[in-house]
């Protein structure tokens, strides 16, 4: 449940993102989930990846400002309300959700959503007790 999550700090300007992609694919590492957010000069890429410590050594030796931090990582039913019951367990156990993003597994047919939250060891522990799965496999 609980994965690495590693945030890298790009210039806004045309190629960035193909560049820094292409060195993973370089290096054989695979991104499993992403989402950037970006703003008029930079934006923020979130990425998961098959090996982080990897991503990075890497990204800091060819210059990006990297960080890492723990998310959590769900399968949760893709269904109308779906993302509602885990969402709320959080919610009545006092825990802040500060971003979230997903993504769909067609042939289950499971959303797999990434939580960055303010008490990522309180909500590991009340969503396996409500039954949520490990997405990070």
């Amino acid at each position: 449940m609980l994965v690495k999550q590693i945030s890298i700090f790009l210039e806004n300007k045309e190629g960035r993102l193909a560049e820094l992609t292409s060195i993973l694919a370089k290096a054989e590492i695979n991104i499993n989930a992403l989402t950037i957010a970006d703003t008029a000069d930079f934006g923020i890429l979130r990425i998961i990846v098959d090996d982080a410590d990897k991503t990075e050594t890497l990204l800091k030796k060819e210059g990006f400002s990297v960080s890492i931090t723990d998310v959590l990582a769900l399968d949760i039913d893709n269904k109308p309300g779906g993302i509602a019951k885990p969402l709320n367990i959080l919610h009545e156990n006092g825990i802040s959700v500060e971003y979230i993003y997903a993504f769909l597994a067609k042939k289950d047919n499971t959303a797999h959503v990434i939580f960055k939250v303010n008490d990522v060891d309180l909500a590991k522990k009340v969503l396996s007790k409500n039954g949520y799965r490990n997405t990070a496999k």
